[in-house]
């Protein structure tokens, strides 16, 4: 817990630090590689890095920490921290590296904010920085306990069984094991992190959500080309979708993700958004392999049929459960070759469907959708404790702020999901 030394210093300095996070996160990382360039390889994605997310994303979730901590002092932000160390898993962070991060941001901290950072607020912070370190240390090795591996043993090599071009930017790959150690199954919703070396010898790794329930042998999971615009293209999505062939290996970390199906019992609901159904995907294909008989609910909004990725493998296993249905919503019109149980015109709307009663919530698609449909579901009265979201990117601080509807929650084209 926050001490009560540390609380009423953080408070007065949080808006100061939070107005400044930005440029100290900025010049954390700079001097961070500066110091640790081979933490370029393999460990952080250097995409994030140029575009400037990764920054945002380190600014936003010590800021969520440390307000956390000023509201309630005696707990911290559970649902975050998972998040995080869900993340950091799949990549095989160590304990040791939070003290190469310790000494590099509080290097820029000082460096920022300069005379303003006095030994009672460098303490106060040092606190606030170490009560999240070791609350993610335990988390993650508790996460590497449960796999029966070390942080550098999370990785394996798979051969690529199958590639498939689910779209004109949507591609999937079913790997197959090569060698014959026991193969741990998934949990229904998690993601794995594949990590390629680039024409430039540097490693790097991304997360990609498993799209089908495991055989033992196999798993899948659905890749979309980035396209920059006026930006880069993100480089491992197109070497994935251009340059990888079936018979090549590729390196994946065992699956991780917080958010996944639970075992209650309960009837379930799935609303995605563009390539957001990849999780959903992988649900749906365990409830199926299960023979599972509960009420089922799938609303999926896309741009058009064309870019409804995995569609043929969802509409095919929802069509085995007894008790599921699918309804889908064209951005561009409701024509489709799609047997489903409505196809609309326009974006989602959940006053055209009968939802189940008691039933869970699984959201996935940009912030701005989740935001929306969240806030459909609290109006019609569902419970918050029952919608759980995947977020993806390295926008996991945002987790508990996609709950927050905002002013422009209900515009959320397809076309700008991630």
């Amino acid at each position: 817990m926050l001490s009560d030394r540390s609380r009423p210093v953080i408070e007065a300095t949080l808006p100061v630090v939070a107005e400044n996070i930005e440029e100290i996160a900025r010049r954390f990382y700079a001097h961070l590689f500066g110091a640790h360039p081979e933490l370029l390889d393999g460990t952080f994605n250097r995409g994030n890095q140029a575009e400037g997310t990764q920054q945002v994303a380190l600014a936003g979730s010590v800021a969520v920490f440390a307000s956390a901590l000023v509201k309630d002092p005696e707990q911290v932000p559970e649902h975050l921290l998972a998040r995080i160390a869900h993340k950091h898993a799949s990549l095989g962070i160590t304990p040791a590296q939070y003290d190469v991060v310790h000494d590099n941001l509080f290097w820029a901290i000082v460096d920022v904010l300069g005379d303003a950072v006095t030994p009672e607020v460098a303490a106060a912070w040092d606190e606030v920085y170490w009560l999240m370190a070791y609350a993610l240390i335990n988390m993650e090795r508790g996460l590497y306990s449960s796999r029966g591996v070390r942080p550098e043993t999370v990785w394996r090599e798979w051969e690529v069984a199958e590639k498939t071009a689910e779209t004109a930017d949507v591609v999937t790959f079913r790997v197959k094991r090569i060698d014959d150690r026991l193969v741990k199954t998934s949990l229904p919703g998690q993601y794995v992190s594949v990590k390629v070396q680039m024409p430039d010898g540097v490693h790097q790794p991304r997360q990609y959500s498993l799209t089908r329930a495991d055989d033992g042998e196999h798993r899948q999971f659905s890749v979309k080309r980035v396209r920059g615009g006026d930006k880069p293209d993100g480089e491992v999505s197109n070497l994935l979708c251009d340059q990888v062939q079936v018979g090549d290996v590729l390196t994946m970390s065992l699956p991780f993700g917080d958010v996944v199906l639970d075992d209650s019992g309960r009837p379930v609901v799935f609303a995605s958004a563009g390539i957001g159904i990849t999780p959903m995907a992988g649900m749906i294909s365990h409830l199926t392999a299960a023979g599972s008989r509960l009420p089922i609910t799938l609303l999926h909004a896309d741009l058009g049929e064309s870019s409804f990725a995995l569609r043929e493998q969802v509409s095919a296993d929802v069509q085995q459960l007894p008790n599921a249905s699918l309804h889908v919503w064209y951005e561009d019109g409701a024509d489709s070759s799609l047997p489903a149980d409505r196809v609309h015109a326009g974006i989602m709307d959940l006053d055209a469907v009968d939802l189940p009663e008691g039933a869970a919530y699984y959201l996935c698609g940009p912030l701005p959708f989740m935001r929306a449909v969240r806030s459909a579901l609290i109006d019609r009265g569902v419970p918050a404790r029952d919608i759980q979201y995947e977020v993806f990117g390295p926008d996991l601080w945002q987790a508990d702020l996609a709950t927050e509807p905002t002013p422009d929650a209900t515009a959320h084209p397809v076309a700008a999901q991630a």
